[in-house]
């Protein structure tokens, strides 16, 4: 306990850290439904207000803030911040376009803006999307430096502000941001057979929240269990139905 010789005191302020196996909602579509009997909650960081993160957490619930971090988007209030010049090809969704991510001194003040509001919100972590640009056809010359360089960019933004903050997706760079990140999220890593590579974050003692969209549980659940990922299936567009392992 606090206060005995060797056990440091946790520091005040200090983030969340959520650990292997805490089961989890990820809903992104519709009002947030709060029935779910689980510790932890990822909703829309926009569309969701103080008054249900309160509410959750009064429940016990951590809650992470989903930001679109990598891709602009025009249904945004602050989509007319972010010039064109920032703006490069289609990322695959409706009305989204990668960000030209090497243009830091331009996006980190937008991104700290984004960060700002989920902290006046009172969420605890931050889940950053679209963060891998380098690898995809995203209309710039992008490099895994570039990429490196834009992602620590945001999780110094998180941890600035208090919060801890996810990597998603975005494998290939799991041994170099590892130190970065507080937790991962991932889609579909048991579709493309690639669940493995996230067990440097549960050796860490680090979360990784897991969905998959195509597969049923029954076709995944051993397997990312026995990685210790905390796994269930959703649908694609993200509203409250959930299938946990």
């Amino acid at each position: 306990m606090p206060g005995t010789p060797g056990t440091p005191a946790q520091p005040a302020g200090a983030r969340w850290q959520p650990t292997p196996g805490l089961a989890w909602q990820w809903q992104l579509g519709g009002g947030v439904d709060q029935s779910v009997d689980v510790p932890v909650y990822d909703v829309d960081g926009f569309e969701t207000d103080a008054a249900v993160v309160a509410a959750l957490h009064a429940k016990g619930r951590k809650v992470i803030c989903y930001i679109n971090a990598g891709s602009w988007e025009d249904f945004r209030p602050d989509a007319a911040a972010f010039t064109k010049a920032l703006q490069g090809s289609g990322n695959g969704w409706k009305g989204e376009k990668w960000f030209d991510i090497r243009k830091l001194d331009q996006l980190k003040p937008l991104m700290a803006a984004r960060f700002d509001m989920c902290r006046s919100k009172g969420f605890d972590a931050v889940e950053p999307d679209t963060i891998e640009a380098y690898n995809q056809n995203s209309g710039f010359p992008l490099t895994a430096e570039d990429q490196l360089r834009y992602n620590r960019m945001l999780a110094s933004l998180a941890h600035e502000r208090g919060m801890a903050i996810g990597l998603k997706n975005d494998l290939d760079q799991i041994p170099a941001l590892l130190p970065d990140f507080d937790f991962a999220v991932n889609e579909e890593c048991a579709q493309f057979d690639e669940c493995a590579r996230l067990s440097p974050f549960i050796q860490a003692g680090k979360a990784v929240f897991h969905v998959e969209y195509k597969l049923g549980t029954e076709k995944f659940c051993a397997r990312t269990k026995s990685l210790g990922l905390s796994s269930m299936q959703k649908k694609l567009e993200l509203d409250a139905w959930r299938k946990s392992c």
